[in-house]
């Protein structure tokens, strides 16, 4: 049985994309073992999950948790809690941020290397290095996963020389490699000068969920309005300090937030200053097996991501095809990737980045017209049997089979 060894900057615990390519290899025949993070009283160091696959945790060090306290304190003192704006570090927070990740890395790096895994898997950047050097001295494959294009990316500017650094030296240097869409598969080919990536879309396994009163009855809702629903990392350059105000301009509805992040508190201010909290509801991250159920509860399915960088405007992204697998109608930005999966399936409505008077407009519409949504969500419940992840998986399996006949990595 080939093992492979797979490195998450993360806890993995809600990563849909490193959890679904983790279980086709596993049950393609491979041993994969999930390299990540712990966090003490949040995790364990050591698990195995129902398919078998192992979860080897690498915990956080002192110097990670005291950086941490002292970047809130700071934020604390800034008197900014309801507001945050990035402040900038100090030397020394920067040191001990250095150091500490350092520490990390090579406590993942010895365990990777004690596994001695043929194939060495990194998903993003962050974790390309040590999987690089990893790879180099087991004398193993390695497949570079990039998740996002991290060179533009929503919170990445001052990494991104450092970013564009690491990719360019490395990515060359990958035996196999995959990212999320067309656009971003382009734009890596014309970038580092390497073979167009395979492209695995952040598709959801094609699950039945059938309608519920799921959110209703866990926020309590009492009206029978109509529930917008937008799921995902509240974050910036997402659209929903805007899609919070849009509330304001929609009568008889409910708009929930499914996730969390920096914007939670943030948002929840905004719509207590506008007096619209009854209309507008949070619930935090769910776990990823009961997500569809959540998602099913819902009437229409937003995604107003804004454009504020090259990622934004090439993603695609989970939630959209989330929608599509619970068979919501969607509202989604008219970008070229998300473009191509609402106009070619007629699954909803697209509007220009930014406009807020057009995302009202658009949910206006679709809760006026009955007939235009059932007809969007029909399609979406076809297009679901198509844009799944069962459909891409082999894939990635003739990707593994191709780089294991391919000869190591030479640089």
């Amino acid at each position: 049985m080939t093992k492979v060894s797979m490195i998450v900057w993360n806890e993995f615990l809600n990563d849909a994309r490193v959890m679904k390519e983790a279980q086709t290899l596993q049950r393609a025949g491979y041993k994969v073992r999930v390299f990540a993070l712990h966090t003490p009283g949040v995790t364990q160091e050591h698990t195995v999950l129902p398919d078998g696959i192992e979860v080897v945790r690498v915990a956080r060090s002192p110097l990670w948790k005291l950086r941490n306290k002292n970047v809130r304190l700071a934020t604390k003192a800034a008197g900014k809690a309801s507001a945050p704006s990035p402040i900038k570090p100090s030397l020394k927070l920067l040191l001990l941020r250095a150091i500490a990740r350092g520490w990390t890395h090579f406590a993942l790096l010895l365990k990777m290397l004690e596994y001695r895994a043929p194939v060495v898997h990194s998903h993003d950047v962050n974790t390309l290095p040590t999987a690089w050097m990893a790879a180099k001295l087991s004398r193993s494959k390695l497949v570079y996963d990039a998740h996002e294009i991290s060179t533009s990316r929503e919170g990445y500017k001052s990494l991104r020389k450092v970013v564009g650094f690491v990719e360019k030296w490395l990515m060359p240097s990958a035996n196999g490699t995959i990212t999320t869409t067309d656009a971003r598969a382009k734009y890596f080919a014309r970038a580092y000068g390497v073979e167009r990536p395979l492209v695995l879309q952040n598709r959801p396994r094609l699950v039945e969920s059938p309608r519920s009163n799921k959110i209703r009855d866990e926020l309590g809702l009492v009206e029978s309005w109509p529930i917008v629903v937008y799921q995902g990392g509240l974050q910036q350059g997402r659209g929903l300090e805007k899609l919070v105000r849009c509330a304001q301009h929609v009568s008889d509805c409910y708009f929930v937030l499914i996730g969390g992040g920096r914007l939670t508190q943030p948002l929840m201010e905004l719509a207590e200053k506008l007096n619209i909290r009854h209309k507008v509801h949070f619930i935090p991250t769910v776990a990823l097996a009961e997500l569809p159920a959540y998602t099913a509860s819902a009437d229409i399915g937003l995604q107003p991501i804004e454009n504020t960088c090259l990622n934004h405007y090439t993603t695609d992204s989970n939630k959209l095809f989330e929608y599509v697998i619970a068979g919501l109608p969607v509202i989604a930005t008219d970008f070229p990737e998300i473009r191509k999966i609402v106009r070619n399936n007629e699954i909803g409505i697209l509007v220009p980045a930014n406009d807020e008077q057009a995302l009202i407009d658009a949910i206006v519409k679709l809760l006026n017209d009955r007939d235009l949504c059932e007809r969007f969500s029909n399609n979406a419940k076809r297009t679901a049997r198509n844009l799944n992840w069962e459909t891409q998986e082999k894939c990635l399996i003739d990707l593994y089979e191709r780089v294991l006949l391919t000869p190591a990595q030479a640089r």
